[in-house]
Order: C-alpha cells, then structure tokens, then sequence
C-alpha cells in the first residue's frame, strides 16, 4: 500500500494566517506530501479555568500573558478553516483538523474534511467520539501516545460497538517534543497490526523525533499513514517547532518513502532484466 504522508502545521502558523498559506503552498509544491493537518480548540471548553488563567509552563514560547490567552492567539475561527481548505483543494492536498473538544468536533465535521484527527490528549474523551461516529462519515484517526494498553482496548471495542473500526486509522505515537529515538518504540506498529490489522482500516505512525530514518523504517513495519509536524522555521517561538521537520526536510522524506515503496517487493521472475546482462558478464560457470 502507498505511503499517505501528512504534514502536520498544527498551530505552527503562529496564529497568522498568511503563514499558514505559505505552509499549505510549500508542503504540496515542493515537499508533494498528500495532505496537510491543522488543530481546532473551543479553549473555554477544553480548558479548565485554572489551566485557561495559569502561566503558560514555558514563558519563552507563549504567545500571551496566559496559558489561555496563548492559546486563543493560535488560533483560527472556523471561517478560517474553511478557507484552509479552500486552499489545500486549490493545491491538490487533503485539509484536516484535529479536535480538541466537541464543539471544535462539530464544527471541523461541518466541513466534511475526508478524515479528522482524535489527538491522544482526546482519545478517551467518549462523548465527543461517539456524537463524531453518530454525525461524521469520514475516517477517524485515532493516536495512541500517553495511551495505556487497557485504554487502547477500550477505544477499539467502542468503536466496534459503533460499527466503525473500518474507518479507523489508528496511529503508533510517543507523545514528546521532542521524542528520542529509543523511546520512538517502532515495534508498537507490529503489535497494533498484529492486534487489530484486519479490524481497522490502516495503521499510522504519528512521528516527535528528529530527522526522517524512522519514519521510512515505521514504513516499512507496516504503517501506512505517516503524519509529521512541519514548520518553516524551527527556531520559531513555540514548542512544536523543535519537532517539526522544515520544507526540505519533509520534501526528502516524502521523496524516500516514495522509494522505498517501490522497492518494497519480491522479484517478478528468477532473473530480473537487469540481471540477465550482468549475468553473461559475472557469473561463474563450471567449465
């Protein structure tokens, strides 16, 4: 199965929307990934109001005086959602949002994107799962970072409750900013796909390292969605920015896994056409 190569903004566009234009432009013109993710939050009601009014953790990468406000400074009304993927349709590319809440969740699922994300922050939040499989008929990706193998079933035996684990795109994730290689944990993608393989419709792996190795690698173990942060610049302010991949970055890392699934095969005869003439030159015969 092809690669399906998300690049995930996020909130990377800063609040600005011109930036995130640029970042919907760049990544299909240049990196030629298959889609693009935002991230929709109603902060009153995700937040509580001690989380909305605290200091943001990292002063240094916050965007207002609180947590609250930092996060309102982010973010987009659904007006300008739609223009986003107004645009993505304009450039080729998939548009999607996670959500964060079931407000967000109502209103993403009135654009009918053809998927929407469950971040592994919400992927216990039950109610706003079960008013998207009643009301949203697109795929559900679902992250498993900060996920316990106990919660992991309670997700797959609700949405089979649901009938919809066959619109299921159920991701391996570490959740870090970023992660570190040995805490990536590439084998999840074998065990989620021994586990629940022929129930979901695909596996994903939704990447926090660094560099692009692992992800051809995650490939190659079987997940068939691959979804990263991207950002123009990582030293912007911001704490994603530090695991994001920027413009060239994700364009080699769609143009590998482009390459690697065209060699992810078995030879079609005992001798390929390459070989039968490096054959009569090379090979040892008894004589």
């Amino acid at each position: 199965m092809r690669p399906r190569i998300i690049a995930e903004i996020g909130c990377n566009h800063k609040g600005e929307i011109e930036i995130a234009y640029e970042l919907i432009k760049i990544a299909a013109i240049f990196c030629k990934v298959d889609g693009v993710k935002f991230q929709k939050r109603n902060n009153r009601e995700y937040l509580t109001p001690e989380q909305y009014n605290a200091p943001h953790p990292n002063p240094q990468h916050s965007y207002g005086r609180t947590y609250g406000e930092h996060r309102e400074a982010l973010e987009f009304n659904l007006d300008q959602h739609k223009q986003l993927k107004e645009w993505c349709e304009e450039f080729g590319i998939t548009y999607s949002s996670s959500v964060w809440d079931l407000t967000s969740a109502k209103e993403i699922a009135s654009l009918k994107p053809e998927y929407i994300k469950i971040p592994s922050a919400l992927n216990l939040h039950f109610k706003m799962l079960d008013w998207l499989c009643e009301n949203y008929e697109g795929e559900l990706h679902i992250s498993l970072g900060m996920t316990t193998r106990e919660e992991e079933e309670k997700i797959i035996e609700f949405m089979r409750r649901k009938n919809r684990l066959q619109d299921v795109v159920l991701y391996s994730c570490t959740s870090g900013y970023p992660v570190a290689f040995e805490d990536v944990a590439l084998l999840e993608i074998t065990r989620l796909k021994e586990n629940y393989g022929d129930l979901v419709k695909e596996i994903g792996f939704s990447g926090h390292h660094l560099g692009i190795a692992v992800d051809v690698a995650a490939y190659t173990l079987g997940a068939t969605t691959i979804e990263r942060h991207y950002t123009l610049d990582r030293t912007w302010k911001g704490t994603d920015h530090a695991a994001s991949l920027e413009p060239d970055g994700l364009r080699r890392l769609v143009r590998d896994l482009k390459a690697v699934e065209k060699a992810l095969n078995y030879k079609s005869e005992d001798l390929l056409e390459v070989e039968k003439e490096q054959r009569e030159k090379l090979k040892w015969r008894q004589r």
